[in-house]
């Protein structure tokens, strides 16, 4: 007798086949997933009835496709249903049987911690539905557990279902699906194969593919490597498995294995490449981490595990606890990934401080791959700006090599209190700054800044150990405290140099903010210095770079009072208007471009400088 799904499980239906899922291949992994279920619940009842002694060894999946016919069979020998069970599971849209076995165990379990190790999937009961998707028929015979007879469920998901008596001699579930005559891809052993390793590789279980003339062949490991103790996995299974997720082509420089139990309980199989991916700095590529639950992948690329400025970690996660939606797909609650989270964030970076500790030169290769993502984790994880500011390396104007803040700080200056940097596109610009004179003067290392990420996140991370990051191209910067010469602590600007001030700035008009007389500059004759709300330089820079029509804020003018053009143009200043005009101009070009800027008229640019040159050489 034929029966009408409940009310409205026919818009449901239509949610399920046509926009649950993102790819149609999903149904054949609800499928195993749910004949796993199934294997478990029996499992655990063989451990607990002794009417039923079957042994783990003797549970399996089978997979049967027929292309004369056009079905696709999926067999098991799990707990079963009997007819009550096949009309309150299949019958009645998100009614889980699972859910009801997990409910009903804990009713009856009491303190038996046995409950415990029955970890199951599937808590909404529309997975098997997704059948629809490539079927126009769907039967279903089982025979639960104690059983003497079997029954039928059959249904075309439009009409309604008829369950009717059958036979079957074994315990467990068929599940037949009469496939479209458009999705005949799925009745391939290859397709079947590549699909059921994708989903189930890892699976407790083994998954066979029967087609009647030749040996059982075995479609997945049904072993997991992560599920396994740390002592029992060689290098070699670690490397290989490393290969086998996509993580790279060499052995992995850093692996993260962890099993963790308690109110949360989750396992970990992480890896940090020896070399970066080539997409490392595309936009829209995110931290993907494959989220496993009880060793079914529910996704390959979960961006809810690990932050993006940790996008170079692979590996996968295995969990019970992560509440899924109905489709596996996505996650319905994030509180449980977001603990899960929050720990790895911080087990990742205790192990990179742990390789910085005791192996320096393992270190450095890290970060020469990886240490410009990492510091995008100081702008964008504040509870972890101390700890990642700990694992961060820079250039410096006084070493060589790349330091870490902990060695600038151990050694500057007993008088200093400040952090000094330079932010710059690269070390070579950086290196021939003209604010950079009287540091090397006064023997005060200033760290060069040159990764774009640099500039932003020190506006979330003002400081370091109480010492505060200071730009040595903004703002006035004292550095008297440093010089042990009196007279140069008493040194006062030549005189009428206030007056060479005031005309330069009135020839430069609105270009500059402001004309001052540096304390800093040794060599060069000028350079440009931000004020104190302004942005440096290299900010201004990127800023342009997203916004062609940013314009940013006038910049000071600092001239050098001892430099023989300043000395010059201060005895000339009454005398010659154009000369100083020209030099005045000049000199504020030649400030632009030793930051890497161009004139705003190169024409005249070119004109000034011929004509100073031919002066030179008359």
């Amino acid at each position: 007798m034929k029966k009408a799904f409940e009310a409205d499980t026919g818009r449901v239906l239509n949610i399920v086949i046509n926009s649950l899922y993102s790819e149609k291949e999903i149904f054949l992994r609800e499928l195993i997933s749910n004949s796993s279920d199934a294997l478990d619940k029996r499992r655990f009842l063989s451990l607990t009835d002794k009417k039923d002694s079957v042994g783990t060894e003797d549970l399996k999946i089978e997979i049967h496709a027929n292309k004369k016919d056009s079905t696709l069979t999926i067999n098991d020998n799990g707990i079963g249903m009997s007819k009550e069970e096949l009309e309150n599971s299949l019958g009645t849209i998100a009614k889980s049987g699972t859910t009801e076995f997990l409910a009903e165990l804990e009713k009856n379990a009491g303190k038996d911690k046995k409950k415990n190790d029955v970890n199951l999937i599937g808590q909404f009961g529309v997975g098997f539905y997704s059948a629809f998707m490539v079927a126009d028929k769907v039967e279903v015979v089982s025979k639960g557990v104690g059983q003497t007879k079997a029954n039928k469920w059959e249904s075309d998901g439009i009409s309604g279902y008829e369950i009717s008596n059958s036979t079957k001699e074994e315990i467990g579930t068929e599940i037949t699906l009469h496939i479209k005559r458009s999705e005949k891809e799925y009745l391939d052993k290859e397709r079947i194969g590549f699909i059921t390793r994708k989903y189930s590789d890892h699976l407790m279980y083994s998954v066979n593919f029967i087609d009647g003339k030749n040996e059982p062949e075995l479609l997945n490991k049904a072993s997991a490597i992560w599920t396994r103790e740390k002592k029992d996995i060689s290098a070699e299974q670690y490397e290989e498995f490393y290969k086998q997720i996509g993580a790279g082509f060499n052995k992995p420089l850093l692996t993260l294995h962890n099993k963790v139990e308690g109110t949360l309980s989750y396992i970990n199989l992480l890896f940090i490449p020896d070399s970066r991916p080539f997409d490392l700095f595309q936009m829209d590529v995110k931290s993907k981490i494959k989220l496993y639950s009880n060793r079914v992948l529910i996704t390959d690329d979960s961006e809810s595990i690990l932050p993006r400025w940790l996008r170079f970690v692979k590996g996968i996660v295995d969990t019970s606890d992560v509440d899924l939606n109905v489709s596996r797909e996505m996650l319905q609650h994030n509180v449980t990934l977001n603990k899960i989270s929050k720990a790895l964030k911080k087990r990742v970076i205790n192990e990179l401080k742990k390789m910085k500790d005791k192996d320096q030169e393992k270190y450095s290769s890290f970060w020469n791959e990886f240490g410009i993502v990492l510091k995008e984790g100081i702008y964008e994880d504040f509870d972890l700006k101390t700890e990642l500011l700990e694992l961060s390396k820079f250039q410096s104007m006084n070493e060589d090599k790349l330091v870490f803040l902990s060695d600038y700080i151990e050694k500057m200056n007993t008088e200093q209190k400040d952090i000094y940097y330079l932010a710059a596109e690269n070390k070579e610009m950086a290196e021939g700054s003209p604010h950079l004179e009287v540091f090397k003067k006064k023997k005060l290392d200033v760290l060069f800044l040159t990764d774009p990420i640099d500039t932003f996140w020190l506006s979330m991370a003002g400081e370091f150990q109480d010492r505060k990051f200071v730009s040595i191209t903004k703002g006035d910067i004292d550095l008297t405290a440093f010089s042990d010469d009196k007279k140069e602590k008493e040194k006062k600007p030549p005189a009428g140099m206030k007056g060479l001030v005031e005309k330069i700035k009135e020839i430069l008009g609105e270009s500059v903010q402001d004309v001052k007389v540096s304390t800093k500059l040794v060599d060069s004759a000028c350079c440009l210095v931000a004020p104190d709300t302004g942005m440096d330089v290299q900010m201004e820079r990127i800023m342009k770079i997203q916004n062609k029509d940013f314009k940013g804020m006038p910049r000071i003018l600092e001239i050098n009072p001892d430099h023989n053009i300043i000395k010059k143009l201060n005895k000339i200043k009454d005398t010659d208007k154009d000369a100083l005009n020209d030099a005045s101009l000049l000199l504020f070009d030649q400030a632009k471009m030793v930051e890497g800027e161009l004139p705003n008229d190169i024409a005249k640019f070119n004109q000034r400088m011929s004509k100073f040159l031919g002066l030179a050489l008359s």
